[in-house]
C-alpha cells in the first residue's frame, strides 16, 4: 500500500504575496494535496513556472523549482523530463504565460505528448501587470487598457488542446480545491501530456468572473453519464461556456506513446542515472559514447 504523505512536507517559509482571496492559494493547496496523496517526495518532483502572479508558486513550496522566462516553462519542463524521466514534472503558469506568449509551446506540447502535467491558472486577465485582458478574456471584456472592450474572440484551451492531440484534458475550479487536487493527481498519473485548466478568480482586476459567477454555472462531468474517451463528446463539452461550464476530465486516451518512449537515446535508461554511474566509475570511452548519443 502507498503511504500518504503529510501535505505540510511541502510547506515553505517564504511569505506569500498573493492578494487575499486569490485562486492561486487553492491551486497551491491542491498541488500539495495531490503530491502527498501520491506519496511523491519533494525531491522526486520538479515544478516549472513562467512569469506571472501564479508563477511565484515554486517559491512557496519545498520542492525542486525552476522559474523560466515568460512563456517558456513547457520546453524547459520537457527538457527536464528527457534528462531525468523518473522525475515527476509539473508546469504551473497563467493563461497569459501559457496561451499567450507561450501559445506555440502549448500546441507543440499537446502534439508531442511528453509525460508532464500542466496546471494553467486561468483567471482571464493579466494580474501581475495590472489588469490587461488576456487570451481567455471574453470578447468585449473592458479593462483600463481596453476601454472599448477586448476585440478578439476568447482563446479556447479545451478545443485547441483536443485539436492539437493532447491525451488528457481536464478543467477545474479554484473554489473546489479537493476536486482540483483529484484532477491534478489523475494528471500526474497519466502517461503523457496532461492539461488541467483551472478557472480561478482574480479578486483584484477581474470583477466579472468571480467565485459566485462560476458557482452559478459549473457542473461536474463525473456526475453525468459522460464518457471522457469519446472524442466527439469532448469536442462538444469543450465549447460549453457562459450558461453551463463543465468540470472534470473532458478527454483522455492511453493509445498514444509518450514523447520519451520514442526517443532512441532513452532506451538505455535515464541520462541522469548513467551520468551518476559514470561519475562513480569514470571510463573515458563511456563518456564519449554517451556524448555521441546526444549529438
Amino acid at each position: 500500500m502507498v503511504t500518504r504523505l503529510d501535505p505540510k512536507l511541502f510547506d515553505a517559509t517564504s511569505e506569500i504575496t498573493w492578494c487575499a482571496g486569490c485562486g492561486d492559494f487553492a491551486i497551491l493547496k491542491a498541488l500539495k494535496l495531490a503530491l502527498a496523496d501520491l506519496s511523491i517526495e519533494p525531491h522526486q518532483a520538479l515544478v516549472v513556472s513562467g512569469i506571472g502572479c501564479g508563477s511565484k508558486l515554486p517559491d512557496y513550496m519545498t520542492i525542486n523549482g525552476f522559474m523560466t522566462i515568460h512563456g517558456r516553462p513547457l520546453p524547459v519542463a520537457t527538457a527536464a523530463k528527457l534528462a531525468n524521466p523518473d522525475l515527476h514534472v509539473v508546469v504551473v503558469n497563467g493563461d497569459g504565460d501559457s496561451y499567450g506568449i507561450g501559445g506555440n509551446h502549448f500546441v507543440q506540447s499537446c502534439r508531442r505528448n511528453p509525460n508532464i502535467t500542466q496546471i494553467v491558472e486561468n483567471n482571464q486577465i493579466y494580474g501581475l501587470t495590472k489588469g490587461q485582458y488576456s487570451p481567455t478574456s471574453d470578447k468585449g471584456f473592458v479593462t483600463t487598457t481596453s476601454p472599448d472592450g477586448a476585440i478578439e474572440l476568447a482563446f479556447n484551451p479545451m478545443s485547441v488542446a483536443l485539436a492539437a492531440g493532447a491525451t488528457f484534458i481536464a478543467r477545474a475550479f479554484a473554489g473546489e480545491p479537493k476536486h482540483l487536487a483529484q484532477l491534478i493527481g489523475e494528471g500526474i498519473q497519466h502517461r503523457g501530456y496532461a492539461l488541467i485548466d483551472v478557472l480561478q478568480p482574480c479578486v483584484t482586476f477581474n470583477r466579472i468572473n468571480t467565485y459566485d459567477w462560476y458557482r452559478k454555472r459549473i457542473y461536474h462531468l463525473e456526475e453525468e453519464a459522460y464518457d471522457p474517451t469519446n472524442r466527439e463528446a469532448a469536442w462538444q463539452k469543450a465549447h460549453e461556456w457562459e450558461e453551463r461550464i463543465p468540470l472534470g476530465v473532458l478527454y483522455r486516451t492511453d493509445e498514444l506513446p509518450t514523447y520519451e518512449d520514442q526517443v532512441p537515446t532513452l532506451a538505455d535508461g535515464s541520462p541522469v542515472s548513467r551520468i551518476i554511474e559514470l561519475s562513480r566509475n569514470p571510463r573515458p570511452q563511456q563518456y564519449e559514447s554517451l556524448k555521441e548519443g546526444f549529438l
